[in-house]
């Protein structure tokens, strides 16, 4: 019964897409309200569809109901409930249908907070969300189908993948992720209703398009630094990004919306840079999609990677689908794409945002080449070609570095053109900070140019964002007598957009800075120790293997060690690495043991031992700063909750009453 309550639900939300797009566009065309209010209640009728869907797997899962394919295929009675759960998104076809869950509920909301405002953009971006949808629905009951009947049934499944279920990060990274890459759904749908109505010249799209880019920003900013974490904490080679292929993927629409986020700003100012914004929009989703598509096509090798059958030609059917139209509407739109303002001067902010645009872009440009070049080699020459961390890191990080510097000029600088005195006023100060930083950096013994680089123009940035909040809460001090504290507060309440983007700014920073450390500094060594024996690591830092110890648990064996970290001859601290042998992997899955510090961590793995517990192999790695990344991870989304933070009802009236045309009720056709 579960199989085919959700089955159905799937198969009757695919109809009511089919439906819904129809409606929707014969309501726009023949000017039917009532058709296009019909498409707005499929969508709400879908997510509840999906949210039945969703519910059905998720009872498979946990009643071990192994009739279902899915679970057959991800499930097992050994495996803990809270790992069965979330055993959703371990696989392909979960994952898809977690998906189109979060779709569905992403245009519910959409067309909900949206569903009084007049004019063409809601239905259009509607039927946009509405095929989109079509889409995944089309894999469920077709390529990623979970649910196909098991006969006869069998007694118990293999179980989740073991990396998917070595560590708490499993429950966090992939909703999160789902969240930020379906959120950018949003915007896109929103640039094609634009486009499809005619109103890619009006501000009330682009304002409407920001903020849900922000959000998905933020919780795709999120899932990298938790997809980081997880990869430190879990897979054992003490590093947190490898420029894997599947990294690669959700970091290339995290670049391009950064980019949209900067560029929007100089639209909504100087009315610049339409062309750009709307590019970004649509690439952003197309590398949402385009990442998709590396994970689940099984043509990449990756620890994040799924591997099927034919799913990969959907989606590359789909990419190629959303890239026509696309260029299609762009081009249709050409004249409403045209700048109305001009740059003044070269010392400006929005000359600092071309030039961000410019390094962003540059910088999407050589991830999509390093991940995508391998596979183009293999596909026409038949050649296996690696691109790997070396090239990443030559082509990045003096893009980086730039970007670093832009962070701290462009908050600096006011619109429109910059005296050569303000220069001076404004740029004193961070030059005498980032001077200091690069001196103090030789005088440690730093002799890499970037690594100098990244950390003085880390503290250039950092002091210009802090005196952004410094200068501004001293202007209320002196205008309306507050204490300091009251007057930041209020200063960051009255522009939240601004001070939110300043937060995100040094969150940032930060994380840049804690990497720079951390790859910078690192120290690793590798010993074998009998019980009692201790390995000097660095100074007086050394660590000592106590025992060696085996249990049972229900899905797993488990052998770990005790190692107590000493500084001289006293223990500071003790850490339990351990080995985990699934019954489904040939090959041992090691959990790491971390001891984390501001300074940095400690980080210790279990390598190898002698079946008799006399000895065991250790590697310890010293990570410098490694907390300050999840911290400046935290610092970004915060900055953007800050930005994205609804302003009073108040001024919320008062921009609607200051639009300059209204838009008509119903839009009519478009030739």
């Amino acid at each position: 019964m579960t199989r085919e309550l959700g089955f159905a639900a799937v198969w009757i939300a695919l109809a009511m897409s089919v439906y819904g797009i129809i409606a929707a566009v014969v309501g726009l065309k023949q000017q039917k309200r009532a058709l296009v209010d019909s498409a707005f209640q499929t969508i709400y009728v879908n997510f509840a569809l999906m949210t039945i869907a969703t519910v059905a797997m998720v009872y498979g899962l946990v009643t071990h109901d192994f009739s279902i394919a899915y679970v057959a295929q991800v499930g097992s009675r050994s495996t803990p409930t809270f790992y069965t759960v979330i055993s959703l998104w371990g696989a392909l076809e979960g994952s898809i249908l977690f998906w189109g869950w979060v779709l569905t509920m992403y245009s519910a909301v959409v067309v909900w907070t949206n569903r009084h405002r007049t004019g063409g953009l809601v239905p259009w971006s509607a039927v946009a969300l509405m095929t989109i949808c079509l889409f995944f629905f089309i894999l469920l009951v077709g390529p990623a189908n979970p649910w196909h009947l098991i006969s006869p049934t069998p007694p118990d499944g293999p179980g989740p993948n073991p990396l998917l279920q070595n560590h708490i990060l499993m429950a966090v990274h992939p909703p999160l992720l789902y969240l930020g890459y379906v959120g950018m759904s949003v915007p896109f749908a929103f640039a094609v209703g634009a486009l499809m109505a005619g109103e890619i010249h009006s501000d009330d799209w682009i304002k409407l398009t920001r903020r849900w880019t922000l959000s998905a920003w933020a919780l795709l900013s999120l899932a990298i630094i938790a997809g980081m974490w997880w990869s430190y904490e879990v897979l054992g080679w003490g590093g947190y990004w490898a420029w894997d292929p599947v990294e690669n993927a959700s970091f290339m629409p995290w670049l391009t919306a950064t980019a949209f986020l900067h560029s929007v700003m100089v639209q909504e100012r100087r009315g610049m840079l339409k062309l750009w914004n709307v590019n970004l929009i649509l690439s952003t989703f197309l590398l949402t999609i385009l990442g998709t598509f590396l994970t689940r096509s099984g043509i990449i090798s990756s620890v994040h990677a799924f591997t099927t059958g034919t799913i990969g030609y959907y989606f590359l059917g789909f990419i190629a689908l959303c890239l026509v139209v696309s260029l299609l509407l762009v081009g249709g739109n050409s004249e409403g794409l045209r700048s109305e303002g001009y740059l003044d001067s070269a010392a400006s902010r929005e000359t600092v945002f071309l030039f961000n645009n410019l390094f962003l872009t540059g910088f999407t440009f050589v991830v999509v080449l390093g991940t995508l070049f391998p596979l183009v080699a293999e596909a026409f020459k038949g050649v296996k070609v690696t691109v790997g961390a070396p090239f990443f890191n030559k082509m990045t990080i003096p893009l980086c570095v730039a970007l670093l510097f832009l962070m701290g000029v462009g908050p600096s600088l006011p619109w429109k053109s910059t005296s050569r005195e303000q220069l001076k006023k404004l740029f004193v100060l961070p030059s005498v900070v980032a001077l200091v930083i690069a001196v103090l950096s030789v005088s440690f013994g730093m002799r890499d140019v970037y690594a100098i680089g990244a950390f003085t123009f880390a503290g250039f940035a950092l002091t210009c964002n802090l005196r952004e909040y410094v200068v501004g809460a001293q202007a209320r001090t002196r205008a309306h007598g507050e204490m300091f504290p009251v007057a930041l507060v209020r200063l960051v309440a009255a522009n939240r957009r601004r001070y939110g983007g300043y937060l995100a700014h040094m969150g940032i920073i930060t994380v840049a800075a804690a990497i720079t450390a951390s790859s910078t500094f690192r120290y690793e060594r590798e010993a074998t120790l009998k019980p009692g024996q201790a390995m000097p690591i660095k100074g007086d830092l050394s660590v000592r293997l106590k025992s060696l110890w085996g249990k049972d648990e229900p899905q797993r064996e488990v052998v770990g060690a005790d190692v107590e970290i000493l500084h001289g001859a006293t223990v500071v601290g003790m850490l339990d690495p351990r080995m985990n042998f699934y019954k489904t992997q040939n090959q041992p899955v090691p959990t790491p043991a971390v001891r984390s510090r501001p300074t940095g961590d400690v980080y210790i793995n279990l390598m190898a031992f002698t079946p008799d517990g006399k000895s065991a192999t250790l590697r310890v790695i010293i990570e410098p700063f490694v907390p300050w990344i999840w911290f400046g991870g935290l610092i970004v989304a915060m900055g953007a909750v800050v930005s994205a933070w609804p302003g009073s009802r108040r001024a919320a009236q008062d921009v609607a009453f200051a639009r300059a045309t209204p838009t008509p009720p119903l839009p009519l056709p478009t030739s």
